[in-house]
């Protein structure tokens, strides 16, 4: 786990973090340590500092566009793609020449925009950070661009204000802070002199001056946005497509190489070898595994989008099928991110009614505060019997202050006469009058029983006619859990998901909530597993329900480490804090209301409330998947079942059982269904789904090494048993791979069941697969690019292809399930 960064020693600034040089300092020895006086910095220190610290901002590592570009052209396929263009021009195939280098320009220019994403994503959160700063210099107060700001400097931070750096509150009398994009935290955050306050939070309530302490990429902000300019490892999805990739272009150059070997020992003209070579080599990249693949997701991202979930990484899909953990932020996720009041203790001489309005009468609405908002919003839900609140009047008002700890009205009633009202931490309250013994042991008692059940207490009370105060009751606050919340972590459960709450938010509240929605209440706090390493780290991870109290780098140490444990992790979230996680999950799903920056770390942005549309989700992707491992299974047979009968025909034979011109067709024939299997009919598996190459590459090669056999057979029976022509031979044996081949998708789809199980193929593809069969016969029966073989002929091929197709499935499945028995 991440370990905290270290606080100074010998009274020196911290080059990497100046703000950890005033964590357990007062703000007079953090004023003498950065050596500002009462007039702030001067123009010639600020210079200095500037020149040590650099500016206010975050600084992007930013390469040339150019060489960023080219990487797209380095790695096994692009590779073979390249030596395949090289090959064409050696020989002045200049259509193939174009066709593949304008394939080689598509996939680069795609990945080029793609790493756009990670950019947008800072820039968004680059304007989180306050524009421009009032500070004091040379003992003049001036309002400055916020990027020049150093550590030292003096700021006045009000009302409205975005803090603009990290800083150490020095002088005033309180800040209420919404620090809910930076920590998670539901609950405004109240601030004094002495304590810190981070860039990027909202000033809510009050005005202080302070002191800077860390600017740029060395405030709690910047080391977020440090995090987020991490690049992810490889996804699944891509680990997948690079693997089967590897596997095709090993096997075509294994045997093309040899078939040239042997071609060239034999004396073979040079030119005709090097040119079949190329369109079988050409034939074999998986040039098409990428493009369907991608289809595939693209369908999928479509269908989410009409369940508004607005997918920006199409891999992610596929990862989310693979999900077994699901870390989801609580504020705004799992609950509403909206203050409410639930429950209202009262003392004996009071009604829940009479502390909802008094609580209400020590409330502004004009300042917007979420806990003021909750207790008008009781007020107008109530019924408001025996207390006429619209005969009263405030005469004066003072604000929540976090030294008094209470907000304060002064109320005059219908008849002319005034009292006081309060409302504030309960000890405060109490503190207004007195007590008695069992009247303190009963509020003990409900401030303890609240703060366990997650809720924070809120004291209430007025003075009576004599003018004594008289503690009326207490309200317990709270950030309810969504209606849907509960329901939506027992699908997810039933699919085989570990559901795991992270909040920035107390463990009892943390607790509270996760007992609400059916979770397990084994939350830990931040500070029991941030010290653990390696397994042990591991273990406490996945043995636990949730965490609480964490900071960003905790959500993304937390992600980093389960993915360590070979599991595949989703994480939700909405703030800034959630950004870097979100960016390094393998399924980073930004709930509806994110901010800018959450959505544009996220794969997935969800636009309806809640959790709900993530089980749709995870039904819909793990359908993407089959769909997907289907394709690569009848890639790689088709791969198989062509290279190995050519190569030896070739090898043994000394025969070439079709012509280059046949395997171009075949090529672009057997491609157009298989792009239809994007839209196929598939099954969502009931648990997460991982790419099993092993299980991919046994029933390819059992489907490939049939094809093999069946086509030896055909052409033993063609030149040996009916002893035809060469041309008429290739041409049937043209019309055999074509048919066949697109039997096989039948094969390939129904995986270890037998072809006529559910689910049946759709029409578009069994209509694409049958029209393009069709095709490929018509070719052959009227001679076009071959000799014509006839409608007999053609016929009787079509009937030992179908033969065989029984036979294969037949085979397959009983080999499969001898293999495979649990897969």
């Amino acid at each position: 786990m991440m370990e905290p960064e270290k606080s100074l020693e010998d009274g020196k600034i911290h080059k990497d973090n100046p703000a950890a040089t005033g964590l357990s300092l007062s703000g007079e020895e953090l004023e003498r340590i950065l050596k500002t006086g009462t007039g702030g910095l001067s123009e010639e220190e600020v210079r200095s500092r500037l020149q040590e610290y650099g500016f206010n901002d975050i600084p992007e590592e930013k390469k040339h566009p150019l060489l960023r570009f080219l990487r797209y052209f380095w790695g096994p396929i692009p590779w073979m793609i390249e030596v395949a263009a090289l090959l064409s021009a050696i020989i002045q195939h200049w259509e193939d020449f174009g066709i593949i280098f304008l394939m080689l320009v598509i996939n680069a220019v795609v990945g080029f925009f793609q790493e756009r994403k990670a950019e947008n994503a800072i820039e968004l959160l680059k304007q989180r950070l306050a524009p421009n700063a009032r500070v004091l210099r040379d003992g003049v107060w001036t309002e400055i661009p916020a990027r020049g700001l150093v550590p030292g400097d003096i700021v006045h931070i009000r009302l409205g204000d975005i803090v603009p750096a990290d800083v150490r509150l020095t002088h005033g009398k309180y800040l209420l802070l919404d620090e809910s994009a930076l920590t998670g935290e539901s609950l405004p955050v109240e601030k004094k002199n002495g304590d810190d306050a981070y860039s990027g939070s909202i000033v809510r309530q009050g005005e202080m001056d302070a002191i800077v302490t860390g600017t740029g990429v060395r405030t709690f902000f910047g080391r977020t946005t440090r995090l987020l300019q991490q690049k992810p490892p490889r996804s699944h999805f891509q680990q997948a497509v690079v693997r089967i990739g590897n596997y095709l272009i090993a096997l075509a150059v294994s045997l093309v190489s040899v078939v040239f070997i042997i071609s060239t020992i034999r004396g073979d003209a040079v030119l005709e070898t090097l040119q079949f070579a190329l369109v079988l080599l050409v034939a074999a990249i998986p040039t098409a595994l990428p493009a369907v693949l991608t289809v595939s997701l693209a369908v999928g991202a479509m269908a989410l989008a009409k369940k508004e979930a607005i997918v920006s990484r199409l891999s992610a899909i596929e990862e989310m099928a693979g999900m077994d953990i699901l870390c989801s932020d609580k504020t705004g996720t799992i609950t509403k991110n909206s203050i409410s009041v639930a429950e209202v203790k009262t003392f004996p001489e009071a009604t829940e009614n009479e502390v909802i309005i008094t609580a209400a009468l020590s409330s502004a609405k004009e300042s917007n505060d979420p806990i003021d908002m909750a207790i008008f919003a009781r007020q107008s839900s109530m019924a408001t019997t025996g207390v006429p609140s619209d005969n009263f009047a405030i005469v004066d008002f003072v604000p929540f202050d976090p030294v008094q700890k209470y907000s304060k009205a002064t109320v005059r009633n219908g008849s002319g006469g005034t009292f006081d009202v309060a409302k504030g931490a309960p000890q405060a309250i109490a503190a207004l009058g007195k007590l008695s013994d069992q009247q303190a042991a009963l509020l003990d008692t409900w401030v303890l029983e609240l703060a366990r059940r997650g809720y924070r207490a809120l004291g209430v009370g007025r003075t009576d006619a004599r003018g004594a105060w008289q503690y009326l009751g207490v309200i317990g606050l709270f950030d309810p859990p969504r209606d849907d919340s509960a329901e939506t972590i027992t699908k997810a459960k039933n699919l085989g998901v570990n559901v795991k709450m992270v909040t920035g938010d107390h463990v009892a509240i943390a607790k509270e909530i996760a007992g609400k929605v059916g979770l397990g209440t084994n939350i830990l706090p931040q500070s029991s597993f941030t010290g653990s390493t390696g397994r042990d780290a591991l273990r406490q991870l996945e043995d636990a329900d949730g965490f609480a109290q964490v900071f960003p780098e905790n959500k993304y140490q937390i992600v980093k480490v389960l993915q360590e444990g070979d599991h595949i992790v989703g994480m939700t979230g909405d703030g800034v804090n959630d950004a870097p996680a979100l960016r390094a999950a393998d399924s980073g799903i930004a709930v509806a209301g994110a901010t800018d920056a959450a959505k544009s770390a996220a794969d997935i942005v969800l636009t309806k409330p809640g959790l709900s549309i993530i089980i749709d989700a995870i039904y819909e992707s793990r359908k993407i998947f089959r769909r997907m491992e289907n394709y690569a299974v009848y890639r790689i047979a088709e791969t198989v079942r062509v290279l190995i009968f050519l190569a030896l025909c070739i090898i043994i034979l000394n025969f070439f059982p079709v012509t280059t011109v046949m395997i171009v067709v075949l090529a672009i024939i057997n491609d157009i269904p298989i792009m239809l299997i994007a839209y196929d009919n598939a099954v969502a598996a009931a648990k997460p789904v991982r790419w099993q190459m092993n299980r991919i590459l046994t029933l390819a090669s059992i489907l490939g090494v049939l094809g093999v056999a069946e086509s030896f057979l055909l052409l033993w029976i063609a030149a040996e048993y009916y002893h035809l022509s060469p041309g008429i031979v290739q041409s049937l044996i043209f019309v055999k791979l074509a048919v066949a081949g697109h039997m096989t998708i039948y094969l390939a789809r129904t995986g270890k069941q037998h072809f006529w199980e559910q689910p049946l193929p759709t029409l578009s593809l069994f209509g694409a697969t049958e029209l393009t069969a069709i095709f490929g016969t018509s070719l052959a029966v009227f001679g076009i690019f071959m000799q014509p073989i006839g409608l007999i002929l053609a016929l009787m091929v079509w009937g030992y292809a179908l033969f065989f197709f029984v036979v294969n499935d037949i085979v397959k499945v009983r080999l499969f399930n001898r293999i495979h028995p649990y897969s």
